[in-house]
């Protein structure tokens, strides 16, 4: 209750300060994806996008992460194709392009499409190397930038590790080396 007013509150008195809504609207999807309620987080989560997308463009790292929130409410509700369509995309070749491939929101991006093609029931024997193929970037990335003890990076060699054991138990030629 106490965000849903803050939010009331911004979208009344301060309507003229975007950045002010913004805020207020992805505190509240937040907590409210933190709670389960996935759905009704998204349908914040993709309002903040399209509006920072109208008023900053694809391209701005404010729209580049509430896209980013978009994909993964998507992934939490297992809604595949558009998660994977939204990051790959849309969101990827932007995060690259401002931020560059070193940047965490872009790692976190490229993980979360290895994510979408490791736990997609529909996945491939293709999906699962192209999700070891990201892995094997992203990992020694984050190695690099944010060191091997950051939870970011823990995440990426365990989803690595995760990835590896799903190729081992499907049919099919040797994994990437």
């Amino acid at each position: 209750p106490v965000l849903e007013a803050n939010l009331a509150l911004c979208r009344r008195y301060w309507s003229h300060d975007e950045t002010n809504v913004f805020a207020a609207q992805s505190n509240l999807a937040s907590c409210l994806a933190a709670l389960g309620r996935c759905d009704r987080a998204l349908v914040l989560m993709r309002e903040t996008y399209s509006r920072c997308v109208a008023i900053h463009g694809v391209s701005d790292e404010s729209a580049i992460r509430a896209g980013a929130n978009v994909a993964v409410a998507l992934i939490q509700l297992e809604i595949w194709d558009e998660s994977r369509t939204l990051l790959r995309d849309q969101l990827l070749p932007a995060a690259r392009r401002l931020l560059g491939n070193d940047d965490d929101l872009t790692l976190g991006i490229k993980q979360a499409l290895a994510d979408i093609l490791l736990f997609d029931p529909e996945r491939t024997r293709d999906d699962l190397l192209k999700a070891e193929t990201i892995l094997q970037d992203v990992t020694p990335r984050r190695r690099r930038v944010l060191g091997p003890a950051h939870p970011a990076t823990r995440s990426s060699v365990d989803l690595l590790s995760d990835v590896r054991a799903k190729l081992a138990e499907t049919p099919g030629p040797a994994t990437n080396p």
